[in-house]
């Protein structure tokens, strides 16, 4: 697999790295799909909710969409993971879930940068926040939190039509 190491914001390497340490703070529990792609908009935007730390992205306007872009590039990163022997895939009767290796401990315990440090913080605090949630839950809180802070798209949507008539 090959990556354009200039554009590492949201890349797969990036989110793939995310993912891994949601998998990590949440050992042993793995996750579906769906789990870690709430979890790694919480991880980026923690502050949207009311007790959550500083996020590690800026706010940015428009961004209730990013929902509907993050679950593919997840799924790369995921899979960039799962080369490395970071990250295994656990098929089960409940679905496909995702789950840390014994690796993804010293592999993260390895990486010293601020950035790093603050993104390993912020999914400690998804995970505890979050774990004894179900997913719909998860779901509408997020939702909710997008209308009030990141829900410029939908208000400038409805202010157009508004103006409209």
């Amino acid at each position: 697999m090959k990556f354009n190491t200039s554009n590492i914001f949201n890349s797969p390497i990036e989110t793939g790295l995310r993912s891994l340490t949601l998998l990590e703070a949440g050992y042993p529990s793995a996750y579906d799909l769906e789990r870690l792609t709430y979890y790694d908009y919480l991880v980026v935007h923690s502050d949207d909710i009311d007790d959550g730390p500083k996020s590690i992205h800026p706010k940015t306007p428009h961004r209730s969409g990013e929902l509907l872009v993050r679950r593919p590039i997840i799924e790369k990163g995921l899979l960039v993971m799962i080369s490395r022997g970071l990250i295994e895939v656990d098929y089960s009767d409940s679905g496909i879930k995702y789950i840390a290796t014994e690796l993804s401990s010293p592999f993260l315990d390895s990486l010293q940068s601020n950035y790093t440090r603050k993104m390993i913080a912020n999914a400690d605090w998804v995970v505890r926040k979050f774990d004894n949630k179900k997913n719909e839950i998860i779901r509408k809180l997020i939702y909710k939190n997008l209308n009030v802070c990141g829900g410029e798209f939908t208000n400038d949507s409805y202010a157009r039509d508004e103006n409209k008539q």
